[in-house]
């Protein structure tokens, strides 16, 4: 029980502390998962996030379950989540209810656009920590590149991305196994 309680308040400080969405969540909960707790090492965070990602819905909603069903089973899925999710239920709970009439404020309008620059930058640190833990190698650091272009600048479709990487991904294991 005490275990849940701190999954719980560590995912709930975790959402209540992070702007910008699940991947501003990611070096959080990479800190706190896998250097803090120990609880993962970096390789298993990685394929965990990669199964976040793929699965429908949020990747910080998706991450927390992951992790809490490898820790406790169904009732850590259920204290990450309520974790990861409570804050910002209360938050749109609270605006809601009373800061909907501040829409149009200007200086709330200049909060969120600082805002913003910060929450890129948290995401390019997870992106920075992620490839660095992933022991990027000149092959993988290609394929991530061409990734990108392909979903950034050539409208492709991330579904198809995934699939032919996965498919890539099996062919040179199968390959490299027959050598």
């Amino acid at each position: 029980m005490k275990e849940l309680l701190k999954q719980f308040l560590i995912f709930f400080r975790i959402g209540a502390f992070t702007f910008g969405g699940g991947y501003a969540m990611i070096p959080l909960i990479q800190e706190e998962i896998v250097d803090k707790n120990e609880w993962m090492d970096n390789d298993e965070f990685l394929d965990t996030l990669a199964i976040a990602q793929s699965a429908p819905g949020a990747v910080a909603v998706n991450t927390a379950v992951f992790i809490g069903n490898k820790l406790n089973g169904f009732l850590g899925s259920m204290a990450c989540l309520l974790g990861v999710i409570l804050p910002s239920f209360m938050i749109i709970l609270i605006i809601a209810m009373f800061l909907y009439q501040y829409r149009d404020n200007k200086v709330i309008d200049k909060m969120f656009l600082g805002i913003r620059p910060a929450v890129v930058a948290l995401i390019l640190s997870s992106v920075y920590k992620l490839a660095k833990a992933s022991e990027l190698k000149k092959k993988s650091f290609i394929i991530s590149i061409l990734a990108l272009i392909a979903v950034a600048f050539l409208d492709i479709n991330p579904i198809w991305t995934i699939v032919v990487g996965g498919v890539f991904g099996v062919g040179i294991n199968l390959i490299k196994e027959e050598m």
